[in-house]
């Protein structure tokens, strides 16, 4: 680069940063002079509501504007690169602030209820966009350089730095009580993720999780556990409850979908087995059977039943490829959900109550510890809901290992090589319907496994829980959405997708009636744009991408069959 265009990019550079900086001063300044706009965005000096995220975002595009400047200690910010991440976070400026802007205007009747404060926020956050876009900064995208060495309790320091930070920006974005609010804050996070993996910080801190990775997990569980005590009220603990047993049974398909490349439109008729079988045996008055299951029977219980029920589908089915076992699935998936509406005693035999479904279901008790009432720990009232959070906390962790275990042995690699390419792994000696049969039962179980917690969450199970497509999930659409959204394959991809797919839709009540469509739009942009999920498949790319390296793990479908063949 001549010193004519090194000079005009630094010249952009600091044009970026005075944007930067310009956009957190305005959101000390009025944007409105009325309070009807949630959030009071009226106070000079204090920033209110999306004013806040404005800040962060304006803060970040400062921070990497001095990165890219070369300031000393910063430069670990963009071991990749600044450019394209300067650019993503200029957007994330530029759109939570004009989105809080448009909302006030349309909200409130016009541009006339903007303060001056509000011109300038909107003119600056556009400053950073124009410097990166139209003024042509040019591409520093670089070989990421190998890290300066850190000590060891440094390094353990940013994880745990980084988990805390992921739960006060969850914890913030569920709790925000009006729907503009968390608008903008999936502006500003969607935004700031995408710029941090470009800059390629998400990378190194990849690198840093696999280097210490039990510190990491733990980091995990702990930050995930701390949830409930951030919370003053049930209301938004029951949307974390939700989430995680919508994610639990998402990698439970992930399992049959991800691994095993078996497409099962019908598999949240095993949440219902597992849900039901629990709501008969729990004691309620409503139940056919006079027994009352303590909480492990009742769990071994529905996990059981739907393995059984997962075996007596899948043996019949499972001969089946591609589309037609995808709609036989379908067609059990509808026909549970009939069945279970027709066993009340006037279409069929007296089992579910029909179309009412089991109400009144008790909650869980274990050693005397109520699910249903509020306990208080560590000095910390948790409610009901925190009860049922940290017993899916466990649940999900449970899911986790058995996903993880599973998909590292050699049944787990013979899933891979099924998936692959099932004639050449026949041919090689793999029984494919065994390897198959085991997969769709083991992801029967860990669904029934997560219908047990489920039912008494709800307090009622009902047939209309449990449709393939349905304004509330989880259903076997929002599932496999999850899955693909997520990335197939991976612990994290369908745990992600779930949240979002969740979160979203709980947050912006308008958005119910179009859930579907933003479904397929969100998922043909993903197939365009990045067809392996949010998180992709680590062995995928191994496979596609570093096959010369002697030390990564094969998984071409020869390889999977050969170190299969063994354990199959």
């Amino acid at each position: 680069m001549t010193d004519k265009a090194t000079g005009r990019a630094e010249q952009l550079r600091l044009l970026t940063l005075a944007g930067g900086i310009a956009t957190v001063a305005s959101t000390f300044l009025a944007w409105t002079y009325t309070s009807d706009f949630p959030g009071d965005l009226t106070v000079y000096g204090y920033p209110g509501g999306l004013q806040v995220l404005t800040l962060i975002a304006g803060l970040l595009v400062a921070l990497f504007a001095l990165s890219a400047l070369d300031v000393k200690g910063l430069r670990w910010l963009t071991p990749t690169g600044s450019t394209k991440a300067l650019q993503y976070l200029a957007l994330g400026a530029l759109g939570t602030t004009w989105f809080t802007l448009i909302a006030i205007a349309v909200e409130l009747g016009g541009l006339i209820n903007l303060e001056p404060g509000g011109y300038v926020a909107a003119a600056a956050s556009a400053v950073p966009v124009v410097a990166t876009f139209f003024l042509g900064l040019p591409d520093d995208t670089r070989q990421a350089r190998r890290p300066r060495e850190l000590p060891s309790w440094a390094e353990i320091l940013i994880i745990v730095a980084v988990f805390a930070l992921g739960l006060s920006t969850f914890t913030y974005g569920i709790d925000t009580e009006y729907a503009e609010l968390f608008t903008g804050y999936l502006i500003a996070v969607i935004f700031a993720a995408i710029g941090f993996f470009r800059a390629g910080l998400i990378a190194r801190l990849n690198g840093l999780t696999s280097k210490y990775r039990m510190i990491a997990v733990s980091a995990a569980f702990v930050a995930a556990a701390a949830f409930p005590f951030t919370q003053s009220t049930d209301q938004y603990t029951l949307i974390a409850v939700n989430i995680l047993i919508f994610a639990t049974v998402a990698l439970g398909l992930n399992i049959v979908v991800g691994l095993a490349g078996l497409l099962d439109l019908g598999y949240v008729a095993f949440l219902g087995v597992g849900a039901y079988t629990a709501a008969l045996v729990s004691g309620t008055t409503a139940s056919v059977f006079d027994v009352r299951f303590p909480f492990w029977a009742a769990v071994l219980t529905g996990a059981v039943v739907s393995l059984i029920f997962g075996v007596l589908i899948g043996a019949p089915t499972l001969r089946l490829r591609g589309d037609y076992l995808a709609i036989v699935t379908l067609g059990f998936g509808e026909i549970f959900r009939i069945a279970v509406g027709n066993l009340d005693g006037v279409s069929g035999p007296r089992i579910t109550n029909g179309p009412n479904g089991v109400p009144n279901i008790p909650d869980l008790e274990f050693f005397g510890y109520n699910f249903g009432e509020s306990h208080t720990v560590l000095g910390f009232e948790l409610g009901a809901y925190a009860n049922y959070y940290l017993l899916m906390l466990l649940a999900m962790v449970l899911v986790v290992i058995v996903f993880s275990r599973a998909g590292d042995s050699r049944i787990g690699r013979a899933w891979v090589a099924i998936r692959e390419d099932e004639t050449a792994a026949t041919a090689m000696g793999i029984n494919g319907f065994r390897v198959k049969l085991i997969a769709f039962a083991l992801g029967a179980t860990l669904a029934g496994l997560a219908g047990t917690v489920q039912a008494h969450v709800q307090h009622t199970v009902v047939p209309e829980m449990y449709v393939f497509a349905g304004p509330v999930p989880p259903n076997s659409a929002f599932l496999l959405a999850a899955v693909i959204l997520g990335g197939m394959g991976t612990i994290t991809g369908p745990l992600l997708g779930a949240s979002l797919l969740y979160l979203i839709p709980a947050k912006l009540q308008f958005l119910q009636d179009y859930q579907l469509l933003g479904f397929g739009i969100a998922l043909i942009l993903l197939m365009r744009f990045r067809p392996e999920g949010l998180i992709a498949n680590r062995r995928a790319q191994l496979e596609f991408h570093d096959t010369d390296q002697s030390d990564a793990p094969d998984t071409t479908p020869g390889a999977g069959v050969s170190t299969a063949k063994a354990g199959a």
